[in-house]
């Protein structure tokens, strides 16, 4: 099998990397021309032409794109090129998997929905973006049903890793160089691992390979749920538990109101997962599990 992985530098591209190479021949690419096999590829997503060329050079069987437009802020000035990354590129990604009979795995955002009430979201749900980031990753998945490709749309919420930036170790960096920490307290959602989404992304692609009735859209993040600031705490806690010196005396819980940014944030991340682990026979870890893993690599090296 010939897969052929997006934004392989990305924080979940960088887990697919060495979650995929089981499944088949994978050939990674990021915005970068790189010489392979099959000439001189490049996954850059915002060169509509380029990407369509490169697919055509490899002709996969699988399409993985983990690459994605996600400065949330700035997507509020940059449409058109936010836009183009996370919709017309998806577009054109599901009309040439449409034409080799390829699968086309992609990642989404809860950032579809308006982020009102308390409930999870289904996947059923009616989607009403509050920003122009959710407004493009919207329209990709639309464009991507539209397209009739076969095709995994994995919806997914405050992804993280240890490669790269991430809240947690921004909440580390400020405890060692502040006394008082105000965090947001009333957005509500689900930290989720990068290796988690690579995993089980594989584990359904290669199911829905054999049973291609289980195309479709899923939520995916782990059990349970919290806030920025009891995320915020638990890091804190954790770190000076493990000996960690830090100066952070006070973490204050703050409403989203007194923290303003370009992009308004929905309040209600959370996901239902049912659908998911009901279709590929998962169970998905506590968040805790997946972020005390990365703090104890993040803490130790």
């Amino acid at each position: 099998m010939k897969i052929l992985l997006l934004g392989k530098d990305g924080q979940v591209g960088w887990e697919l990397q060495r979650a995929l190479i089981p499944a088949g021949e994978v050939i990674a690419l990021s915005r970068e021309p790189m010489s392979t096999p099959y000439g001189t590829l490049c996954g850059d997503l915002a060169n509509l032409e380029q990407l369509r060329q490169t697919i055509r050079n490899v002709e996969p069987d699988v399409i993985v794109n983990a690459a994605a437009y996600t400065a949330v802020d700035r997507a509020e000035t940059e449409r058109e090129l936010a836009l183009t990354i996370n919709a017309q590129a998806c577009e054109v990604m599901a009309l040439e998997a449409r034409r080799l009979d390829a699968l086309l795995v992609h990642y989404s955002t809860d950032y579809v929905f308006d982020g009102t009430g308390s409930a999870a979201w289904q996947e059923s749900d009616a989607v009403a973006p509050v920003n122009q980031y959710g407004e493009t990753k919207l329209e990709g998945e639309r464009l991507i049903v539209a397209s009739g490709c076969k095709h995994l749309i994995f919806r997914t919420s405050w992804v993280y890793a240890a490669k790269g930036n991430n809240f947690a170790k921004t909440m580390l960096r400020l405890a060692r160089e502040k006394p008082t920490l105000n965090i947001i307290a009333d957005q509500h959602g689900v930290p989720t691992g990068a290796e988690l989404l690579a995993d089980i992304a594989v584990h359904a692609l290669q199911k829905t390979l054999i049973d291609p009735r289980l195309c479709g859209i899923y939520h995916l993040a782990p059990a349970g749920e919290t806030t920025w600031y009891d995320y915020a705490t638990y890091v804190i806690d954790f770190a000076r538990a493990t000996g960690e010196r830090l100066a952070v005396e006070n973490i204050n819980p703050i409403p989203t109101t007194h923290f303003p940014t370009p992009a308004r944030r929905p309040l209600n991340s959370r996901l239902d997962t049912r659908k998911l682990r009901t279709a590929f026979a998962v169970q998905l870890p506590d968040w805790k599990t997946g972020v005390t893993r990365m703090l104890m690599e993040i803490l130790h090296t």
